[in-house]
């Protein structure tokens, strides 16, 4: 039977924000040797190191779930469960959340890439994208099935597209009330947030003022605002430069700002503590500020997406293609970029097509012409995935042990086989490079980054703690093994060590493998 649940913030603004569990079937149930009568509890944890979110210390202890609910912690000698699982040696921590989601729609009746990576929850429409009607976005998903509990921000790109189109113009003042309005009715429908990809365009056209006007109509749910940073070849495409701007927008609309998948791209690497510094200053005077990260050194975006001049975009695909065909044009967007593989990647040499498994550097000598060029010619046919190298490994560890940073995989459910590492091994990678090889983290850090702190990012008060009356959303993970096998040559490689998964009690990962149960 589905359910939809409805998450209760204590907001100025009475409304609910809509979380879509995934569907509760039932379960079929063993009862424990020699257990007789009515169970006490559908299923029984026995014996796991539990690690319950908080970021306190782990210790040892049983659970015990009821429905869809965590009905004990603790002792549970005596107490029988319909299901018993033996957890000694394994780590029993509340299921994952994912703030930055991009999943295909298919691939969500499973999710076996995310449930393998002990997932539990996928926060949609990131990056200021995905539909401006939520709720019907939303219950297409639920009746196609769901292995994972799935919510959704409000798109200020999507806002911004749809009124003022792909042009680079000022919107009228009725325009302006017109994205307050879409902005306040995703709101309305229970969004998780209000997202922003100012990198990206058409949303890059719009001015700093005319973001804060619109997302400021987010202000009376005291929510979050998450911006993937406008970089701008004004500023040498500065990352710090795109950070405060999101600090800024936030502190002005009202919202708590969240700088999302973070990262001091090209000529700023290195750069991570004094960034990290800014942020601590302003929550430290009263603007709080967060982020979210990923493991990864390389991002994956379309391939013009960052590197093309924004001017040649102007007006969309048809316009760009038509600039093209000019050669004085042609010849100036090449030029300009080259000099944004430069400033945000530090080199051409840097991209990587994961479509055709070759790096650009392969293509160049095939069409035997440069990097603006061979990128111009791509794009030309079509509009290639790419993946980035921006970062430098010191910023990531400084980025992964500030406390107000969490774990988000900027990816989502998906079967594809030409997509980055990210997708099958973000949170594997995590827990077994950085906190068990590497020790960057705590265990308990990494877990706290993963599951309460985005939750507390959000607004979402019943999951991402292991506690009685919490939603059963729990993973459990051998931290002697967990690790991610994906790499940029084979993505799509399932990573080891999550043993069980349940979303809302349902056993959706069992020794390792997707029960499909929904």
């Amino acid at each position: 039977m589905s359910r939809a649940a409805v998450q209760h913030g204590s907001t100025r603004a009475r409304r609910s924000r809509l979380l879509l569990a995934a569907a509760i079937m039932s379960m079929a149930t063993v009862p424990a040797p020699g257990a007789q009568g009515v169970p006490d509890f559908d299923v029984i944890l026995r014996n796991g190191t539990i690690v319950d979110g908080s970021g306190g210390l782990p210790f040892r202890g049983d659970i015990g779930i009821s429905g869809v609910r965590i009905g004990a912690v603790g002792t549970l000698r005596g107490k029988r469960g319909a299901v018993e699982i033996d957890a000694a040696g394994l780590v029993v921590a509340p299921g994952f959340i994912n703030i930055h989601s991009h999943p295909s729609p298919a691939a969500l009746p499973r999710a076996e890439n995310m449930l393998t990576q002990g997932v539990t929850t996928e926060i949609l429409n990131a990056d200021g994208g995905g539909p401006l009607d939520i709720r019907t976005q939303l219950s297409n998903l639920q009746s196609a099935g769901l292995a994972v509990n799935v919510g959704g921000y409000i798109g200020f790109n999507s806002a911004w597209t749809s009124v003022v189109g792909s042009s680079d113009r000022r919107p009228t003042s009725a325009e302006v009330e017109r994205m307050r309005a879409l902005i306040t009715a995703g709101l309305e429908a229970g969004a998780w947030g209000v997202s922003a990809g100012l990198d990206y365009k058409p949303a890059y056209f719009a001015r700093t003022a005319e973001v804060i006007d619109v997302v400021s109509a987010a202000k009376p749910w005291r929510t979050n605002f998450t911006n993937h940073d406008r970089l701008t070849p004004e500023l040498n495409f500065s990352s710090r430069a795109g950070m405060a701007e999101t600090m800024r927008i936030a502190e002005a609309a009202g919202l708590v700002g969240v700088v999302t998948h973070m990262k001091l791209q090209g000529h700023e690497q290195g750069s991570a503590s004094a960034q990290l510094e800014d942020m601590r200053r302003a929550t430290a005077g009263g603007q709080y500020v967060t982020a979210d990260v990923y493991p990864y050194l390389a991002g994956q975006t379309g391939l013009g997406a960052l590197l093309i001049p924004a001017w040649a975009q102007d007006g969309g695909r048809p316009e760009m293609l038509k600039r093209f065909a000019d050669p004085a044009q042609r010849s100036r967007i090449a030029a300009e970029a080259e000099q944004a593989m430069k400033a945000r990647l530090g080199s051409h040499e840097s991209i990587y097509l994961p479509a055709i498994r070759k790096p650009l550097t392969a293509v160049m000598a095939e069409m035997q012409a440069p990097p603006g060029e061979t990128m111009i010619r791509l794009l030309e046919e079509s509009n290639p995935s790419a993946i980035l190298t921006f970062g430098a490994e010191e910023d990531l560890r400084r980025i992964l042990r500030y406390p107000d940073a969490s774990v988000a995989c900027d990816c989502g459910a998906t079967t594809s086989t030409t997509t980055h590492p990210r997708n099958y091994g973000t949170f594997p990678r995590v827990l077994g490079r950085y906190v068990r090889d590497d020790k960057v983290l705590t265990l308990q850090d990494a877990v706290r980054k993963m599951s309460a702190l985005p939750a507390a990012t959000i607004g979402m008060v019943d999951r991402g703690r292991v506690a009685v009356g919490m939603m059963a959303d729990i993973a459990v993970f051998d931290p002697k093994t967990i690790i991610d096998h994906a790499t940029y040559e084979n993505p799509a490689a399932f990573s080891e060590g999550v043993r069980h998964v349940f979303v809302n009690g349902v056993h959706a990962l069992k020794d390792g493998a997707s029960t499909g149960q929904q």
